[in-house]
């Protein structure tokens, strides 16, 4: 039998008394998982540029993305680790063609085939497991009414699935499914985000922020209907995001691409004023004094 040593036995005697003392210790703080729900809105999605290299000045780490439409291309591309500048120099140089081509049909005026190659060639990634964060890309479901999120398979489908704006460009079939642009389903992917596991979850809305300039053509007519539709949707959801940025982006034209460094700026600005909230939400809860317990009494 081992000699009992009488000095380690009281340095553990009172280790445990000291122990007992302090009371339960509370777990190490864990920041919440941070998710970005980027809303669609054509060539305003670059104002998203401008709310995540505010998260990024700010040293907010984006865990995981959720899109519809281009705010799914924007999502898309920062989860495959694309710079923002590199994004942004892209986005300048963006136009209609690059992404879709008139193809009138019974379904649409348009077809978004292009968008495949367009996302591969900047990416570099096809399928989306393989994105350095996890991405859900919305759709809807236009037989069943219901929601469709791509967290895996191809790129390029689920991306020309969620930016099929009904009446301009063609319905995508795939997996027996009729599949069109995801604000259908909701204007800001929220739900999509908490699916991928994100514990707080920030969402930017390009939609109605006041009145809007009178519409030039039957395309603005289009989109300021379906704006309408989506503020009443925002409004009337239970489930929303945990803090919802909102930029200013009335002024810009559905495909007014040339005007990217103002779009920027107006997702910088209203991102600036949600950070406060945010840097609310991921901060550790308020310490709880510790109370204090009696130390044994020997026996």
């Amino acid at each position: 039998m081992a000699k009992l040593n009488l000095k380690e036995i009281l340095q553990s005697s009172l280790r445990r008394v000291r122990e007992f003392a302090r009371g339960p210790q509370p777990e190490p703080f864990r920041p919440p998982r941070v998710g970005l729900a980027l809303g669609g809105g054509f060539a305003r999605g670059i104002a998203h540029l401008g709310v995540l290299r505010v998260l990024e000045e700010a040293g907010i780490r984006v865990d995981c993305l959720a899109g519809t439409s281009v705010g799914g291309l924007i999502a898309a591309s920062y989860a495959s680790g694309a710079p923002l500048d590199a994004i942004s120099r892209r986005a300048v140089s963006t136009s209609f063609r690059d992404f879709a081509r008139w193809s009138l049909s019974r379904y649409g005026l348009a077809s978004n085939e292009r968008m495949g190659r367009y996302v591969y060639e900047f990416c570099g990634v096809q399928r989306i497991e393989d994105m350095k964060r996890p991405l859900a890309i919305c759709a809807a479901d236009l037989l069943s009414g219901e929601a469709y999120y791509f967290t895996k398979g191809d790129l390029g489908i689920a991306l020309r699935a969620s930016c099929a704006y009904p009446g301009l460009f063609q319905p995508v079939e795939f997996d027996g499914r009729l599949l069109v642009d995801g604000f259908l389903i909701g204007p800001v992917p929220v739900e999509a985000a908490r699916t991928l596991g994100a514990e707080v979850v920030i969402g930017v809305y390009l939609g109605m922020s006041g009145p809007a300039p009178r519409p030039k053509h039957m395309g603005e007519v289009l989109w300021r209907s379906f704006a309408i539709m989506q503020q009443q949707a925002l409004e009337r959801r239970d489930r929303s995001a945990d803090v919802l940025i909102s930029p200013d982006v009335r002024e810009f034209g559905w495909d007014d691409f040339s005007r990217t460094d103002e779009m920027i700026a107006a997702g910088e600005a209203a991102a600036r004023e949600a950070l406060p909230r945010i840097r609310e939400l991921l901060q550790p809860p308020a310490a709880v004094p510790a109370r204090h317990h009696s130390a044994p009494r020997p026996a």
